[in-house]
């Protein structure tokens, strides 16, 4: 595939009652990313997820991008989910 914009997706599941600490955790891994995206976007939704999306231009579908790791498995109920999309006009 030829450059493009890809949208890197993250998602995770708080262990119970640690949502604060997983999303306090995602900002600062976020903010030492080695590469800054070109948008990102943190959210949340009920049971504690955290779900964070970044935006890399001028990139294609299989070039290693810039990812949160995986967060101490007592901070998660599972493991994390990862999607790859590249944007379409």
């Amino acid at each position: 595939m030829s450059a493009a914009t890809i949208v890197l997706m993250w998602e995770a599941r708080a262990a119970e009652g640690r949502g604060g600490e997983l999303l306090e955790w995602v900002r600062a891994r976020s903010a030492g990313l080695a590469r800054t995206p070109y948008r990102s976007e943190l959210l949340r939704a009920p049971r504690d997820r955290v779900l964070v999306m970044t935006w890399w231009r001028d990139a294609a579908y299989g070039d290693d991008l810039p990812e949160l790791p995986e967060p101490d498995a007592a901070l998660i109920t599972r493991p994390v989910h990862r999607w790859r999309f590249e944007a379409v006009d």
